[in-house]
Formats: structure tokens, C-alpha cells, sequence
């Protein structure tokens, strides 16, 4: 008998458990949404957003801020999230809307259709980062590095990042001198140097800087 209780101890301490330090809510008792995006500083592609409700228990082992993930733990997480999350939704604002009405408006834009995406209303939104537009008269907290301090907006990052990473990997298939496989559309040297041999594509974001200054001799 005394083998077998704790034969049950070693199986209930081995068992995964939420990253330390994660919060589930903000406001307990309410139905809240994580809510954060991803691509908002890029040269190319959409931004992309994601909104997540989750249930009072869930077991999401790992989970964290997406950028601290690599992407084998990110796709990891993304059929465990979409499992347990009371619901879940992505929002897209793509390049034309970006370039026409701001990059910050078009985050807010994304983020929207994201919680209009959601089966369930949420009560309460918590969003990553420090601004936001308010939504239909929901309740919202802004909250600055939210994504590595609440289990929902974490969720959402790893959702909206997975999302737009893949659908930059398809892009990288027509546009393949862009290296947006690699760099999924950021800013990065080489990539702006293909930019210098190639020109922009549809898919740039014409409001953007593209290149640098010629006097900063980046490549």
C-alpha cells in the first residue's frame, strides 16, 4: 500500500503545470479575454491578432510570452490552447489598411475582429501593451509586457504569431528573395537589401521606411 501512494505522489508531482509566475486573471469572477498581436513592426505582411478566453482550470505547460518560445514549443501550445480555451479567434488587418490608416489603427482594427471573432462576449478584455482602442463598451486593462504575466494574452501571442508566421512562410513561396521564411517580414539586413535589388512588393508596407537613409551604410 505505501509503494502505491507514492507511486501516486511521483505521478501527480510529474505532472505539467502553467508556467510559474502566469496569472489566469485579472478581474476573477469575470469572463476575460487575452488579447495581443503580432507583426506590428514589420515591413511586410498583415498584422495579425488573436483574442483567447480561457476556463478557470487549464493545464498549459511552457506557456509564456511567443518571442521566449521557440517555434517547436509554440506549435506545441497551439492545439492545447485551441482544446481548452473557452473560445478563440484571429483578427487580420492586412497591408492596404495598414498603409492607409496607420499602423496603430490597424493593430486596434485587428484586435477588434479578433474579439468580434469569439463565440462567447467576453466581459473583460486585458491587452498587451499600453494602448487600445475600446471595444463595443467592454470593459478593457492595458498591460505592459501582459503577454509574459497572464496565461490568456500569453495564449493569444502564441496563437496570433504561429498564425502569421505561417501565413508569411506562404508568401515566401512566391516572393522567395525576401528570405520572409526567415525573417517573416522584419526589418532585418538582409532583407532590406533584397528590397534595394528587387523593389517592394505588394505585400510592403509603402507607410513604412523601407530602406535606410543611404547615409547609415547598412549594406
Amino acid at each position: 500500500m505505501s509503494d502505491l501512494i507514492e507511486n501516486r505522489k511521483a505521478k501527480s508531482q510529474s505532472q505539467p503545470r502553467n508556467t510559474p509566475g502566469l496569472k489566469l486573471f485579472l478581474s476573477k469572477g469575470q469572463l476575460e479575454a487575452g488579447v495581443d498581436e503580432a507583426g506590428r513592426g514589420c515591413l511586410a505582411g498583415p498584422v495579425v491578432a488573436a483574442a483567447v478566453i480561457l476556463p478557470k482550470k487549464v493545464k498549459l505547460p511552457g506557456l509564456t510570452d511567443s518571442k521566449q518560445l521557440s517555434k517547436l514549443q509554440r506549435e506545441r501550445l497551439v492545439p492545447l490552447i485551441k482544446e481548452q480555451a473557452l473560445a478563440w479567434a484571429i483578427g487580420i488587418a492586412v497591408v492596404e489598411e495598414i498603409d492607409r490608416i496607420n499602423i496603430l489603427q490597424a493593430t486596434f482594427l485587428a484586435m477588434h475582429r479578433a474579439i468580434e471573432g469569439l463565440n462567447t462576449a467576453p466581459e473583460h478584455l486585458i491587452v498587451d501593451g499600453n494602448r487600445f482602442r475600446p471595444f463595443q463598451g467592454i470593459p478593457h486593462s492595458t498591460i505592459i509586457s501582459g503577454d509574459s504575466l497572464y496565461l490568456s494574452i500569453a495564449a493569444a501571442s502564441v496563437l496570433a504569431k504561429t498564425y502569421r508566421d505561417s501565413h508569411m512562410l506562404e508568401l515566401h513561396l512566391a516572393f522567395p528573395s525576401f528570405g520572409w521564411d526567415q525573417n517573416k517580414g522584419y526589418g532585418t539586413v538582409l532583407h532590406r537589401k533584397a528590397i534595394s535589388e528587387h523593389g517592394s512588393t505588394n505585400h510592403h508596407r509603402l507607410s513604412f521606411r523601407l530602406l535606410p537613409e543611404p547615409q547609415l551604410g547598412l549594406f
